[in-house]
């Protein structure tokens, strides 16, 4: 796959919102850390705008990430927020500028829509802490995301939880939101798993949604070929007054019961604070054993 640039000092560094809209106040942090990396952050339009819920009209948070992609300044897009609107713009969007001179493209949640489009066009991107909650996450999770942007070479090694299914496995690492893969089923953004390894996270749904999701991965042959399953934060999961009589990891786990790919639980991704970035498409081996979790980039 292509591989940008990693960012050296001095690079310049744009802040957008694709998605839902954002104020200058909220992106102060973020902005303050990569003045702190000696970085240069360039704010796009759309930081301080809204239309309704978005960070302007499609028109104009189409305009904004296709000016910051055809800039040749700008090293890095560091999307601002999650929410939901990319999936409005990315079919209007040139990447043909971009596939010639790729740059990183760094965010998660609403995101998962450019991760997975940008794979499709054999590019990496970052799965990572955006602007709105950088400076909430862990010491941890701000120092992966600096040192992964910086092209130092990390691994991460968690502690097994005792409903990992143990093994090893080597792949592409794909994935990132539950809730936006399910929605890219049968466009030309949806993944391709095979031989792969899958990556998924999800904030705020019903207990029967997250069956009915991975229900249509499967039925869209996510888990036929996959490699291995790397499970983030199922976080603030709801049930209704009637329950669904599963929690997350037990509907996951039936889901994917007739494979024997090793799966991973609880890894610091995701809607949570400990939200460690992640090369999405690179090459990584994953070592499940009884006791610990090890992911390395080969």
């Amino acid at each position: 796959m292509l591989k940008p640039n990693f960012i050296r000092k001095g690079d310049k560094i744009a802040i957008v919102s694709t998605a839902r809209k954002i104020s200058f106040a909220e992106v102060k942090e973020a902005v303050n850390i990569l003045n702190s990396w000696n970085l240069i952050p360039v704010l796009g339009k759309t930081i301080g705008i809204e239309d309704h819920q978005f960070a302007g009209s499609d028109e104009e948070r189409e305009s904004d990430f296709q000016s910051m992609l055809d800039n040749p300044k700008i090293k890095a897009i560091w999307c601002a927020r999650g929410g939901y609107g990319t999936v409005r713009i990315v079919d209007k969007i040139d990447f043909s500028n971009f596939i010639k001179q790729p740059k990183w493209i760094i965010g998660y949640s609403d995101i998962t829509v450019l991760h997975a489009h940008l794979h499709n066009l054999n590019v990496q991107t970052l799965h990572a802490p955006m602007p709105i909650d950088i400076h909430k996450g862990t010491k941890e999770s701000i120092n992966a995301f600096k040192e992964t942007i910086f092209g130092k070479k990390i691994e991460h090694i968690i502690a097994s939880h005792k409903k990992n299914r143990v093994g090893k496995c080597k792949g592409q690492l794909v994935g990132g939101n539950l809730s936006i893969l399910y929605s890219l089923c049968g466009s030309k953004s949806s993944l391709n798993t095979s031989g792969k390894i899958l990556c998924i996270e999800d904030l705020d749904e019903y207990l029967y949604h997250i069956d009915r999701m991975l229900q249509n991965l499967k039925r869209n042959n996510y888990f036929e070929n996959l490699s291995g399953l790397i499970v983030g934060g199922m976080t603030k999961m709801h049930d209704n007054n009637v329950p669904f009589g599963k929690k997350a990891k037990r509907i996951i786990l039936d889901i994917v019961k007739e494979y024997d790919f090793p799966v991973v639980f609880n890894f610091p991704m995701g809607h949570i604070e400990n939200n460690r970035a992640l090369i999405l498409g690179a090459n990584i081996s994953l070592d499940v054993n009884e006791d610990k979790v090890k992911i390395e980039y080969i």
